[in-house]
């Protein structure tokens, strides 16, 4: 299986693509017709961009951008991961774990002082404090963790930039 990286390095996307991209990036319901209007393409055309886009994995998927206060779940914490062992074996065992984790929104591995970076979401600081307990801590080879607790989310768009 090829990595998102390597996929990436074999697709050519032109002008049109980028421009299909940017405007799902901001609405991911927008109309087929509406689509190509704003791209300048006629629908048909658009429409199987937008279907290989999907099928070459350049369009990983849709999603509803939810608004964490509305569900209860607007405390973030970033926690800062050491791992005992980073041997390929340890480094997928504990990836595969996080992905178990409903509350860890987000996992990246990282070059610098400590191994992995988690963005947790949860209700407040006493629902945070029993994931830490319950499954952070848990998880394998983990040596230490250090928590930082965000006080205010700035920017948060959940979208990425396509140029």
């Amino acid at each position: 299986m090829q990595s998102n990286n390597e996929t990436m390095s074999h697709i050519k996307l032109d002008s049109f693509d980028h421009a299909i991209l940017r405007n799902l990036a901001i609405d991911g319901r927008v109309s087929i017709t509406e689509l190509a209007n704003r791209i300048g393409l006629t629908k048909s055309p658009t429409q199987a961009r937008l279907r290989r886009l999907e099928e070459q994995g350049v369009i990983l998927g849709y999603r509803a951008l939810v608004d964490p206060l509305q569900i209860d779940a607007a405390h973030i914490a970033f926690v800062e991961v050491k791992l005992s062992d980073t041997r390929e074996t340890a480094l997928s065992a504990f990836e595969e774990a996080v992905r178990r984790v409903p509350e860890i929104e987000e996992c990246h591995l990282i070059a610098g002082a400590f191994d992995y970076l988690l963005k947790v979401r949860s209700r407040d600081i006493s629902a945070y404090r029993r994931v830490l307990a319950d499954h952070i801590s848990g998880l394998p080879s983990i040596t230490s963790t250090s928590t930082h607790v965000v006080m205010e989310a700035v920017k948060e768009t959940g979208t990425m930039q396509v140029v």
